[in-house]
């Protein structure tokens, strides 16, 4: 794809929570707390399809609280999908990936706001994060020829 063409016409065409849970007793108030985060990408070739999973974990010691994964399903214009082919290669570009792990993560933090809503843990919300510092360069995937 042309570096100078950053946009891609795609729509969103779902949003699923892969995983939810919170461990009770795990949990102690007032006790430090980190996150622990997992990106990952996936592809349906045939609809010409690119899902983003992101999973968050709330950790107190190396103890799980709070864990929500969301994955977020993207639709890409055919135009663009076929720009995206290079040598039985699917390659995406970097800012493009940054853009929809952007969107996944302001819904995976809704998602995790409406499930702990009116709960002690509605409090841990799911910071701003840099997605361009998680995503290094384009991403490139084989393409099943078939």
């Amino acid at each position: 794809m042309k570096k100078e063409n950053t946009e891609v016409g795609f729509v969103i065409n779902g949003i699923k929570t892969e995983q939810f849970a919170i461990f009770e007793e795990n949990f102690t108030p007032k006790k430090e707390t980190c996150l622990e985060t997992e990106l990952q990408f996936k592809l349906d070739q045939s609809n010409k399809q690119m899902a983003v999973f992101l999973e968050f974990e709330f950790m107190q010691g190396k103890k799980v609280f709070l864990k929500v994964q969301v994955s977020c399903h993207f639709k890409i214009y055919e135009g663009y999908w076929n720009l995206f082919i290079q040598e039985n290669k699917l390659i995406v570009p970097k800012d493009f990936l940054v853009h929809l792990v952007m969107i996944s993560t302001g819904t995976s933090r809704g998602v995790l706001f409406a499930k702990t809503e009116a709960t002690q843990f509605s409090k841990f919300i799911i910071p701003s994060i840099n997605v361009a510092e998680m995503i290094k360069e384009d991403a490139s995937f084989d393409m099943v020829v078939g």
